[in-house]
């Protein structure tokens, strides 16, 4: 099977678990060496790490939180030491504090930017400087590619998670005006909007038959997506295979932002 991503290091923020998780192993398995990113419990990057390196692949684990500037600096500076450079970075990093509006404090409100938004900001920063100043190299056709990852409810309200769908809201503008500025250059920025992906953040939406069955209804296609479609995803639009694809939001969705509720009329 060709291995779309050979000889090609691919970085991943949040990659402890669910969709982070998913996509270093996708990206690993295409080919390329991996750099897995966690916030602050190693043991999953950790074990991840081996089974990659057990099959023949290159990995490395490496902490960092993405909302700080200085170690975003020296997660890009271990990951050159251990590979020599950075060819994708995958911005995923992310989590959830929801409560209804009224009742939001300041803290989550800006947990969640700060991580969600400013760590995005932070990251795709450091991959553009990385990619600049590597240069071109015979791997890829593009000089480096970022992929940011997003969510439906960068489109479809979500109330009670304010903060979390102005962050991916956010999110759709950053990476389409950072894909216009930068793409003169060669380097490629789009993002993955996953739908309901069967991870550990939405356990409770999935957990039992009745929730499974009311969440279900929000999906045309009539089944829950795994971290592997988010994967595939990302690993086409890491290769060259999408080399003209620039600035595009590629959802992931099974149809959710076909907004069902409408399929009979409202």
């Amino acid at each position: 099977m060709e291995k779309l991503l050979a000889n090609q290091v691919a970085l991943i923020t949040g990659a402890s678990s669910g969709i982070g998780y998913g996509v270093a192993k996708a990206l690993a398995d295409a080919g390329a060496a991996v750099v897995l990113n966690y916030h602050s419990h190693s043991g999953p990057d950790e074990k991840l790490a081996d089974e990659i390196e057990q099959a023949g692949g290159s990995a490395v684990a490496i902490q960092a939180d993405v909302s700080d500037p200085a170690q975003v600096a020296n997660l890009f500076d271990a990951s050159r030491a251990r590979f020599g450079g950075v060819d994708i970075v995958v911005a995923n990093a992310g989590l959830q504090k929801d409560s209804p509006f009224a009742d939001m404090t300041l803290h989550d409100w800006q947990l969640v930017l700060s991580t969600n938004l400013t760590g995005q900001f932070l990251t795709c920063q450091a991959a553009v400087k990385e990619f600049r100043r590597r240069g071109p190299t015979s791997v890829s056709k593009a000089l480096g590619k970022i992929i940011c990852m997003s969510s439906v409810h960068e489109v479809i309200p979500w109330a009670g998670h304010v903060n979390y769908a102005a962050s991916k809201g956010g999110i759709q503008m950053f990476m389409k005006s950072l894909a216009q500025e930068v793409a003169p250059e060669r380097i490629r920025v789009n993002s993955i909007a996953p739908g309901a992906i069967r991870t550990p953040i939405n356990r409770d939406a999935w957990d039992s038959q009745a929730a499974l069955d009311k969440l279900l209804r929000l999906i045309p296609y009539g089944r829950i997506g795994a971290v592997e479609d988010i994967g595939k995803a990302a690993v086409w639009l890491a290769s060259d295979e999408s080399d003209y694809v620039v600035g595009t939001t590629l959802f992931v969705d099974g149809g959710m932002t076909l907004y069902p509720g409408f399929s009979d009329n409202g």
